[in-house]
């Protein structure tokens, strides 16, 4: 049987091009003028794009994929579509249809992994109520899976990453750790069956809009889905796009069994370096042991949503979250601008 895991270099989130050398790529590109009707386009690092129908109605559109984070090819393609359908949710969007982008190694895996990892993905778009109307697939070397999705927003009601308000709760639905975890199944270190908490969170969807009333879907100010940069890779991209700064408490934060033992072990990746020099010259963080601190930089796949949230909602918010996201919790709160965009205490 092949491990996945074994064919590739890097998998997941943690294989992203890290954001500070995706910075500069794009900035020396001459974008096309945007039409009038684009809402959100990439400029802020948002989740998905946001393109306005009418006054009532718009297109959210994103496309995520990457090479096995796991051994096992159904519950790849769960993970990569969960991961891909996250950012609908994290603009406060339906999702409704989906295609696939597929590489697949022809001449080293049978194709019934191939079917395997696309129904492994039919499984989780079926959940979600998206239809799987497509895609591309090429002859690769290595395996890559992932997702084009397209839903529906009320323009009006959008969750971008650039309207934190100072004084807002900061609240993350998912444990952190999953960059640590899948390093050390890649080495061996764990099995699956050793890491299933993280992959059951990595292969749940992050739908919660069902479980708010509207009047407190009013209430979240801003969101964004916590993935290959990392709790302060991403939380950087909200505090820049919305003009504040984000306070974390480093004793709040949620993770997963096995992950500060992995974390002392040294089970990281090239992207726990890549997302700690991103923050490094705007962010602040108290004392505490190097190891301890990678929690910080993990770079999560299929990581969970971090809402900024009216102060007077929070704690109603979070009692409606935990029944389906029992690791959700308050995490930290926004300010004012200071000259460290994040700061992390204990």
């Amino acid at each position: 049987m092949i491990r996945l895991t074994q064919t590739v270099q890097k998998g997941g989130c943690a294989a992203k091009v890290a954001a500070s050398e995706l910075r500069k790529i794009l900035n020396q590109v001459r974008f096309p003028p945007l039409d009038k009707n684009v809402l959100v386009d990439g400029a802020g690092f948002d989740d998905a794009s946001i393109y306005k129908i009418n006054e009532d109605l718009a297109l959210v559109q994103t496309l995520d994929f990457f090479t096995p984070i796991v051994d096992t090819p159904e519950l790849f393609g769960k993970i990569a579509a969960a991961n891909a359908i996250s950012d609908i949710y994290a603009m406060g969007g339906d999702p409704k249809t989906a295609m696939a982008i597929l590489a697949f190694p022809m001449a080293t895996m049978d194709t019934s992994i191939a079917v395997e990892v696309l129904q492994g993905a039919s499984d989780i778009m079926k959940e979600a109520g998206v239809s799987f109307v497509g895609g591309h697939s090429i002859d690769d070397d290595t395996l890559k899976f992932g997702l084009s999705v397209t839903g529906f927003v009320n323009p009006k009601k959008v969750w971008s990453n650039a309207q934190a308000q100072p004084g807002d709760v900061l609240i993350l639905t998912k444990p952190l750790g999953t960059g640590t975890l899948t390093a050390g199944l890649k080495r061996q270190v764990f099995s699956e069956n050793e890491i299933v908490q993280a992959t059951a969170s990595m292969s749940q969807l992050n739908r919660i809009i069902d479980l708010i009333p509207e009047s407190m879907a009013e209430a979240i100010h801003s969101a964004t889905d916590i993935t290959g940069f990392g709790l302060l890779g991403h939380g950087l991209q909200m505090a820049k796009a919305s003009g504040v700064s984000l306070q974390f408490s480093h004793s709040s934060l949620p993770v997963f069994t096995h992950v500060w033992k992995s974390l002392q072990d040294g089970l990281l990746t090239k992207a726990h370096r890549t997302n700690a020099n991103y923050v490094e010259n705007v962010s602040m963080i108290s004392d505490r042991l190097d190891w301890q601190k990678q929690i910080l930089f993990d770079p999560q796949t299929s990581g969970g949503l971090l809402l900024s949230v009216s102060p007077k909602n929070a704690d109603e918010l979070l009692e409606r979250l935990q029944p389906r996201f029992s690791f959700s919790r308050i995490i930290g709160k926004v300010k004012t601008e200071t000259n460290f965009l994040l700061e992390v205490t204990e």
